[in-house]
């Protein structure tokens, strides 16, 4: 039997090729989404520094200054040293959920950055249901703090699960009915579609405008889904010590902290979207078609630009959440509860038959 070298080689040939095209396809597949988490820590980290300045200014002391040039390496060095630190497990407690726990609480706050559109041409997934994805995702969030709580063996670990449960819940419901009274306007769940429905009039195009009821819920909402201040009862420590993070340390301990900044800038950006227009500059474009000319001309300078602009009008509501946080005392947890159901469910059902009537009547 004569075999022909030459077929052979050229089948080896295409072959490796074939493999270096899979291998170069990976790559470009995990390129995106590694930016991204680069990207998300980073933000992080300066929301971590920008919290303690402003609560530092607020409180008139002096911030973080000695790790860095005015502090600003204080997060980072906090990381490094919670990933050296010792990790302590309960002996009686229920080891696979107490380790699960901050495992499940970040990874379905990270899925929920993957519907975000930093700029008209960077978003990781533009799906016809982004919104909504988000909700579904970070929903899960207080199953991973419920199973910490439970897995401790711990009361006061095991309240703050269920308080969490339980504000989830309750806050849930209103943001919903806010985001679908926004997606009735935009006639689409797109994140991306959502966007493109407020330029046109620039500032005056905004959500914001059309929906300002709407916008208080959502707030209110997104600060309670965030656990921060005045509805940071799950890890209330003149009640429960830590909540379900008592008795977590090292690196795990580190995961709720980090978990808790990045549901606060995922909120953060959503609110961008949902009601302040995302990366359209707020001008109306007949005052200065001009410029929006130039962020046409090149991909690369329109799309720097729109992330500026989203990151700006996301730090702007980020410090809104900080000043809040020290502004305002926190809530007894038969308050909280009234809130979310006696007064936020109610006013956001109603905001949602404002909305599709006037949905209806436009027709």
């Amino acid at each position: 039997m004569i075999i022909d070298t030459t077929a052979v080689q050229d089948m080896n040939s295409f072959s490796r090729l074939q493999s270096l095209k899979e291998v170069y396809g990976i790559i470009w597949m995990l390129v995106p989404i590694l930016s991204l988490v680069l990207g998300i820590t980073l933000g992080v980290l300066v929301i971590v520094w920008l919290e303690r300045e402003i609560s530092a200014g607020i409180q008139q002391r002096i911030g973080p200054e000695y790790a860095g040039p005015m502090g600003i390496l204080q997060a980072l060095a906090d990381g490094i040293k919670l990933i050296f630190k010792e990790n302590l497990l309960p002996s009686r407690g229920d080891t696979r959920l107490f380790s699960i726990g901050p495992s499940i609480a970040v990874i379905s706050i990270l899925l929920s950055y993957s519907v975000i559109p930093f700029s008209s041409h960077l978003v990781l997934s533009d799906l016809n249901i982004g919104v909504f994805l988000w909700i579904a995702v970070s929903s899960i969030a207080p199953i991973g703090l419920l199973m910490s709580g439970y897995g401790s063996n711990n009361k006061y670990s095991f309240l703050g699960g269920l308080r969490a449960a339980a504000q989830s819940i309750s806050y849930e419901i209103p943001l919903t009915l806010c985001v679908l009274s926004i997606s009735l306007l935009s006639n689409s769940s797109s994140t991306v579609d959502i966007v493109e429905a407020q330029s046109k009039y620039g500032l005056w195009g905004w959500n914001l405008w059309r929906q300002p009821i709407g916008f208080l819920v959502f707030l209110i909402s997104s600060l309670a889904e965030c656990e921060r201040l005045p509805f940071d009862l799950p890890e209330a420590e003149e009640e429960l010590v830590a909540g379900y993070q008592t008795e977590y340390s090292g690196i795990k301990f580190g995961l709720f902290y980090v978990a808790s900044y990045l549901n606060l800038l995922v909120s953060s950006l959503f609110v961008t979207v949902l009601y302040l227009g995302g990366w359209n500059i707020s001008i109306p474009y007949i005052f200065v078609p001009g410029l929006f000319e130039i962020t046409k001309v090149g991909r690369v300078f329109g799309t720097t630009i729109g992330i500026f602009i989203t990151l700006a009008k996301t730090y702007l509501f980020l410090f809104i959440s900080i000043t809040t946080r020290w502004t305002l005392p926190r809530l007894r947890m038969d308050q909280l509860l009234n809130l979310g159901w006696k007064f936020l469910l109610p006013i956001s059902l109603g905001n949602l038959l404002l909305t599709t009537s006037s949905q209806l009547l436009s027709l």
